[in-house]
């Protein structure tokens, strides 16, 4: 659930970012499976008409980005194939502590 708000914050934050979006220019498919794993998709089309698209799967590993045009690479080069490393957030640190 956590990962679904990530992903929808994010595209909020787009929306946000350019008065001139629509919403019908956003698109979000998901499936969760018995075992918890998220997987899905995003996508929408800039102002521009370029057509930019996240495709991610989300389980005990983490988010991870398996496939995307919008962020090909990280700072280090490191391609989004899924292959990247998890995100972590500080809320699991956190709760380790307790």
């Amino acid at each position: 659930m956590n990962t679904y708000l990530v992903v929808l914050l994010g595209v909020a934050a787009l929306v946000a970012a350019r008065p001139d979006f629509s919403l019908e220019d956003i698109h979000q498919d998901q499936v969760i499976g018995k075992d918890n794993t998220i997987t899905g998709s995003y996508s929408w089309t800039s102002p521009e008409g370029v057509e930019y698209f996240v495709k991610y799967i989300a389980d005990k590993d983490g988010y991870r980005v398996l496939e995307s045009n919008a962020v090909p690479v990280t700072a280090d080069g490191v391609k989004a194939d899924g292959r990247q490393g998890s995100f972590v957030s500080s809320e699991e640190d956190d709760d380790d502590r307790k």
